[in-house]
Order: structure tokens, then sequence, then C-alpha cells
């Protein structure tokens, strides 16, 4: 029996060509926020042509706010995470009494709360406004960072790392969903691995090597998670103030750029915001092989995430190098992904309809490097620098494979389900990644390298099939509809991308591939 709420895909496919624009419209139970504000606009707002520069003008704006917010939202939540491989370093391993493979699981057990509050956590993401949840969940991990400094064994430190990961699952769904709210489907990807960084090496290294030279009766470890603490409740403060929960509730805009911003995001056909949540949607999700297939996909990328945020400085502290020489060592490889990230969505920017194509051929490169970290020779600890670094190009198809979901998903309930299913893929592969680090193979870690190895060939083929699936239901699409997307008018468009209705509902969506 198929449910009133959901339009059946065909039919509107056959009717489209005569449906009335009232009639689509009539079809959904509510209109989202962005439907509500057109609602309320003058004609003189609405009526007046956009013109070139004024597009220019207000994108400029949204990428000089929107991108420093969300990108150093990333950086912070990174490094609250990543600044335990420095710490483990500067002796907290044995302040804290850690014995065999304890740090490992200090390093997994963020992202089992991470995991526990992923469902719930995109749930409230859908209920409640974006700015205040994100503000109290930001000042949450302040509170955690400041307390895992003060851990004294392996169950304080487990306790806390498990809540941080509780507060920071809401960073990178938060993040995404503002993406899709503020810009246009070919604009998302090359924003994505802008905000989407692994710059926090820079401040994490910078700032253990500086505290590694202090003398204090407090230990250097200690300090910096004080330090931390102190950054990320500024911060808090900040994102409060300039991250408005929708365009249409932005301080900054006024009504004429807030109708331009919808309206230029209005032909990814995705929606804005919809607090009432659709079961069917859910239901709609979790049947459909793409969403299986891009959260395997995430998992899979995410495996040498876990292993080297947790493991990195311990990885070259085992090469031969100090504790200050590995602070330094590690601050260009936040740098390196960033970089080769741009690029590759540069690249793919220029190149639609060979997304998939280009993330599967960018996973290659990280497969290499953990070749040669696996079987070249240990003695130079030199020339081992090379693969390492060159390795930290597995962010790219991470950042590209990220910005998918945004584009091919549309309907609010359902965009929410599949970031949860998505990250629920990131935290599976954090766990995971560092549980290839053992103590029994350390220094070398050969498992661990093997262990890498199989985790991109599982994201590669993932991303390849899921690549395959859009490209053919686009194909059924074209072939229904008579080659392409029946011509409608504005009206027409403008409500049915802000309907919240599916891209299983809406007939002329095409997907991202």
């Amino acid at each position: 029996m198929k449910n009133p709420e959901k339009p059946d895909p065909i039919c509107l496919a056959k009717d489209s060509e005569s449906q009335h624009h009232g009639e689509t419209f009539a079809m959904n139970e509510k209109p989202d926020v962005a439907a509500k504000f057109l609602a309320s606009l003058s004609s003189e707002i609405r009526d007046k042509p956009i013109s070139e520069e004024e597009g220019r003008r207000l994108l400029w704006k949204i990428d000089l706010i929107i991108i420093p917010i969300l990108a150093f939202s990333v950086i912070i939540s990174a490094v609250d995470k990543v600044i335990i491989s420095n710490a483990a370093i500067y002796g907290m391993e044995a302040d804290t009494g850690l014995t065999g493979n304890q740090f490992s699981w200090v390093g997994s057990i963020f992202y089992f709360g991470f995991l526990l509050f992923e469902w719930p956590g995109n749930l409230l993401i859908q209920k409640l406004p974006i700015r205040r949840l994100y503000t109290v969940t930001i000042f949450g991990w302040a509170i955690m960072t400041f307390l895992t400094g003060a851990t004294q064994n392996f169950g304080g430190l487990a306790a806390v790392r498990f809540l941080m990961g509780m507060f920071e699952s809401i960073v990178f769904p938060t993040c995404t969903l503002v993406t899709a709210m503020w810009w246009t489907v070919k604009e998302q990807p090359i924003r994505v691995a802008i905000w989407f960084n692994t710059l926090s090496s820079i401040i994490s290294g910078l700032l253990a090597y500086g505290i590694g030279h202090s003398h204090s009766s407090v230990a250097p470890w200690r300090l910096l998670f004080i330090s931390l603490g102190c950054i990320t409740t500024v911060w808090a403060v900040i994102v409060y103030i300039c991250l408005p929960s929708s365009p249409v509730e932005a301080w900054w805009l006024d009504d004429r750029e807030k109708f331009i911003c919808l309206e230029r995001v209005r032909k990814s056909n995705t929606g804005i915001e919809d607090k009432s949540i659709k079961w069917y949607q859910v239901k709609e999700c979790l049947l459909d092989p793409k969403s299986w297939l891009i959260s395997i996909a995430a998992c899979a990328l995410n495996i040498p995430n876990g292993g080297l945020v947790t493991f990195a400085a311990i990885i070259v502290n085992g090469l031969g190098f100090t504790p200050l020489q590995t602070t330094l060592i590690g601050v260009p490889t936040g740098v390196v992904a960033t970089i080769w990230s741009i690029l590759v969505n540069i690249i793919a920017s220029r190149l639609p309809g060979y997304r998939c194509v280009i993330i599967f051929i960018a996973i290659l490169f990280p497969m290499v490097a953990s070749l040669c970290m696996w079987q070249l020779p240990q003695g130079n600890k030199e020339t081992l620098l090379g693969p390492y670094y060159a390795f930290y190009s597995y962010w790219a198809p991470y950042t590209m494979t990220t910005s998918l979901p945004m584009a091919n998903t549309s309907g609010h309930t359902k965009k929410v389900t599949l970031s949860a299913m998505f990250f629920l893929g990131y935290c599976v592969g954090n766990i995971l990644g560092p549980q290839l680090f053992r103590s029994d193979d350390a220094p070398r870690y050969h498992k661990g390298y093997i262990g890498l190895l199989a985790s991109l060939i599982v994201g590669a083929i993932s991303i390849g099939l899921y690549g395959l699936l859009c490209k053919f239901e686009n194909s059924r699409r074209d072939k229904i509809q008579g080659g392409g997307p029946v011509p409608r008018t504005e009206d027409e468009m403008r409500e049915e991308a802000f309907s919240d209705k599916t891209d299983q509902e809406k007939i002329n969506f095409r997907y991202t591939y």
C-alpha cells in the first residue's frame, strides 16, 4: 500500500506537462522556511530581474562570512582530536598510566560517542535552530577539552573522549546542511574542500612546539588541552553571533539579498529547511542502494583518518625523530592535504559528469603511498617522509565524496537521514583506524599499512558503483521524459525546488556523478 504522503514519481512524470503549479504545491504537507519567506515578499522584490553583478556580489559576501565560520569550526574540532597524538609524545601515556593498546582505545572511543549521538544529533539539527544548537555543542566540547587536561587515568581519558565525541557529532552534518543552504551544486565542491580542511595540523603542530619549550609546573600535555579549551570557548561566542540558522534569518542580508540567495540555490532542487519529520523520507533513504554505497565509501576513506589522527606523531617519533622535531614535521601534513584537496575539487568542478571518476583516480595516490610505507626499508627515516606526506592525499577523495550526498539528495528529512548514515560511516571508519596500529606491531606498523591499503580499495569500489547507479538513474529518467527534464515555468520550478519533496519524487531531478 502506497504512503499517501508520497506521490509516485512515475505519475509525476506522466502528468508533469499538464500539472498546474498550484496543484503541485498542494501535494506537500507544508512549505519549508524558504517557501514561507518567498510568500511574504513584495512583488517589487520578487519581480525585479537579478543582474549578474548582484549575484556575484552576494556570492562574495556569503563566501567571506560563511566559509570562515565553517572552516574554523572544523579546524577547532579537529585540533581537539588530533592534539591527543602530540600529547602522547609529551608524556600523557606515562602520566595517566596507559598500557598495552589502551592508547588505541583512547583514539577509538571518541568515535563511539560520536556514533551514539549521530542520529539524535541529526534529529536535533532538524528540530532546533542550527545557530543555537551549534553554539551549545561547541561550548560543550570546549568543556571536555578542559577536562581532558585534568584526567589522571585511562578511565578518565575514556570518559571525556567519549563525551567529546558526542558533542562534536553534529559538526560535519551541520556544515554539510549549511553548505546545501547557501551554495549551488556546482559551487559546493570547492567550498567543501576549503572548509573541510586539514589545516588543524598547523595549529596543533605550532601550539605543541611552543608549549614543548615551556617551563611550567603543569605538564606540557595538560597545557595543550587547557589552551585549546580557551580558544574553543571564544569560538562558541563568535559562532552564536555570526552564523544564521538559514539564509532567511541572516541579519547581515537584506530581503533582496535573501531572495537572490534563495533563487541561486533553487536550481539545485534540494530545498532549504523544513522542521517536520517525514518518515516516508527516512524509509526512502534506507531503501536506496546509493545511500549505502556512499556511506560505505565514507567508512573506508575514514579508516586512514582515524589511524593518523591518533598515531601520526607516534609513527613519526618511531622513525627516530625527537618529540620537538615530530611536532614540526606534522605541520605540513595538513597543508599538503588541503592544497591537494582544493586542486582536485577544482578539476572536478571543471569536468562535470566525472566527479566519481576523479575520486576513484585520487584514491590511487594514497594507495601507492601506503605501499611505499609498507615496503620501503625502515633504515632511512628521511626517505620515508616522502610517502608519509604523500599519504595525506587521502583527504581529497573524501572531501569530494562528502559533497555528493548534498548534491544528490532532496527532502529535508531524507537529507538529514543520509547525513546520519554518511557520518555513521565516518564514525565506524575512525573507530577502526586506530585499531590497525597495535602495540605488538610498533614501531614499523606493517599490518597497519596493509589495513590502510585494503580500506582504500573498498572505498574506490564503492564510489565507482555509486557513480554507475547515478548515471543509470539519470538515463532512466531521460528515457521516461523523452530525452530530458520537462520544461516548466519559473513559478513551477521555484515551488518544486522549495517543496520538500525527495529526489525520487522530483522526476526533473538529475544526479551528480
